[in-house]
């Protein structure tokens, strides 16, 4: 009998045995927080000593303090120098307009001073280097056949006498040369030109020809109160169809 009893004991159909702990629930979490709160304080202080051993927490602020200023000083360079940089591309932009514009003014000037200059070199070539106050002279006659049958002239009157009174004065045209293989002549009364002038005068017109004319030569006169005061005679050239 005992035998049994010790054997059910010994093996798993022995009864169950429960040890019940004497303190009570909230004292066992109070405890639990403590030993919790004990090992998170170790582990941070660890944490703190290593980084004050590996020489992390002494510099690292002031480091971090540095970068950030860095930061904020390389940003405003930046900003300044993307200014500078818009500024200067407008002021490039301006100079290459202006640049633009003083090229432009210096052709139309080139131009017009070759303009002036071909116009003095004429004039000069044609000013006589000796006459008396009363002469009236034409130089510088040119004509030239036109394709659709026209006569371009031209014409330079002059008057060496310098602060000399206004002359009033008519140019006449008469021009020479043959037509269908027969001698032909023509006055252009009607393309006669009044003037006036001190000094020089330069005229220039077109006179309509008749079909079937070749113009050889041009005379100009210039007629004042009826009387011819001045005349020249032109050979005149003929543009090609």
């Amino acid at each position: 009998m005992r035998f049994r009893l010790l054997r059910r004991r010994l093996t798993i159909s022995a009864p169950r045995m429960a040890v019940r702990s004497a303190l009570p629930w909230p004292l066992r979490w109070l405890v639990f927080a403590v030993v919790l709160g004990l090992c998170a304080a170790v582990a941070l202080w660890a944490f703190e000593f290593g980084r004050s051993l590996a020489g992390l927490d002494a510099g690292g602020r002031e480091e971090l303090v540095q970068l950030r200023s860095e930061l904020a000083r390389l940003r405003t360079d930046a900003q300044q120098n993307q200014t500078i940089a818009n500024t200067s591309g407008s002021l490039l932009l301006a100079e290459r307009s202006a640049l633009d514009q003083l090229k432009l003014q210096l052709r139309q000037l080139e131009g017009e001073n070759r303009s002036l200059r071909e116009d003095l070199g004429f004039f000069e070539k044609l000013i006589p280097s000796s006459s008396s106050d009363d002469d009236l002279a034409i130089r510088g006659l040119q004509a030239e056949q036109q394709a659709d049958a026209t006569l371009r002239w031209q014409v330079l009157v002059m008057r060496p006498v310098k602060n000399a009174a206004e002359f009033s004065g008519q140019l006449e045209l008469v021009a020479s040369g043959m037509r269908e293989g027969k001698p032909w002549s023509q006055r252009f009364a009607g393309d006669a030109q009044a003037f006036k002038l001190r000094q020089y005068q330069r005229l220039e017109g077109i006179a309509r020809l008749p079909p079937h004319v070749l113009v050889k030569t041009l005379t100009a006169r210039i007629l004042h109160e009826g009387r011819v005061r001045a005349t020249q005679t032109t050979d005149v050239g003929s543009q090609n169809h």
